[in-house]
């Protein structure tokens, strides 16, 4: 340490200045080149020619081959905007269908994600749904419309094991008598929600409680149809409503943002195959549980707020 100390004080004072100050600026240009390699955008591997959607071939509702689904029907919407011919990449919602398509560089967009998953890069919600109650006419459940009705309890309830809907039921006591059908499945031999309606029909089950867009769809297929009932008046409904997004690979910035576009444009489009599909649409508000029941305006149909409007505040009295 003595012999260090001795070499360091052996040079002079202008010597030591140009080391501190040609240091400094070596950190300067490190640091700035950290930063702009760090605000540099990631190459772009959006196809330009082609609306290239990845997508689930048996996932009704949602999608499958033959475009029935109504996120086929999105699909349509977004490349119509963009004047792209829509091309599809399919693979099951399952394990690995991220992986394998979207983070594969195969497609570029997936139409139907939830809101928060950091799996994909989200866009602005699409829509925002929740799970429904499902029961046949006449077997003494006519009217319900919560899960707090107490004609509910004893009864055998069909449940997607893990699912918010049976989060809410647990809250209300309905676990006891609970027959559990699985959330991820391949849906190309496997399909839970069908079967969960034809338990339904058989008498099997009393009732089931199912997210919404897919309650609503298959409550009326292959068979009589049942009562579908949005769980939106129980207390702690809003926390099983969720967003529904767009989802664009990690750092293609750019076209979320073309997208978000395109949603605003065509948000009245959208919301009428929403609700085409019966699809329990509610307001965008985490606080809310109302129910959208018409296609919302689009962006570009709102009227221009007026120059009086802009520049003349409203009275304290009247601010909701």
């Amino acid at each position: 340490m003595r012999k260090q100390a001795l070499k360091i004080s052996n040079f002079s004072a202008p010597t030591l200045a140009l080391g501190v100050i040609a240091t400094t600026v070596s950190m300067i240009f490190a640091f700035a080149g950290a930063a702009q390699a760090a605000e540099t955008p990631k190459a772009d591997l959006v196809n330009r020619k082609e609306l290239r959607v990845c997508a689930d071939p048996a996932d009704l509702p949602f999608s499958n081959q033959k475009g029935e689904g109504f996120e086929n029907k999105i699909a349509n919407i977004i490349g119509d905007e963009l004047k792209l011919p829509v091309v599809y990449t399919w693979f099951p919602k399952a394990t690995g269908f991220v992986r394998m398509t979207l983070n594969a560089k195969r497609c570029d967009l997936v139409i139907g994600w939830g809101q928060g998953d950091d799996m994909v890069l989200n866009t602005n919600a699409i829509y925002r749904s929740t799970s429904a109650l499902i029961y046949k006419k006449g077997t003494g459940l006519d009217g319900v419309e919560s899960l707090s009705d107490p004609r509910l309890q004893g009864k055998r309830i069909g449940m997607q094991q893990g699912s918010a809907g049976a989060t809410l039921a647990a809250k209300y006591g309905l676990m006891a008598n609970v027959h559990g059908y699985p959330m991820i499945v391949d849906r190309r031999y496997e399909n839970p929600a069908e079967d969960m309606m034809n338990d339904i029909r058989k008498g099997d089950i009393a009732a089931g409680i199912l997210w919404g867009p897919m309650a609503a769809y298959w409550a009326k297929r292959d068979g009589e149809p049942l009562v579908v009932v949005p769980l939106v008046k129980d207390n702690g409904a809003a926390r099983i409503a969720f967003r529904i997004t767009m989802g664009v690979r990690n750092g293609d910035d750019n076209w979320k943002r073309r997208l978000n576009e395109v949603i605003r444009k065509r948000r009245a489009d959208i919301d009428k195959v929403l609700l085409d599909y019966g699809v329990p649409l509610l307001v965008d508000d985490d606080t809310s549980t109302e129910m959208v029941t018409k296609p919302r305006q689009s962006e570009t149909d709102l009227p221009a707020p007026s120059n009086a409007a802009a520049t003349t505040p409203a009275p304290a009295a009247a601010t909701p």
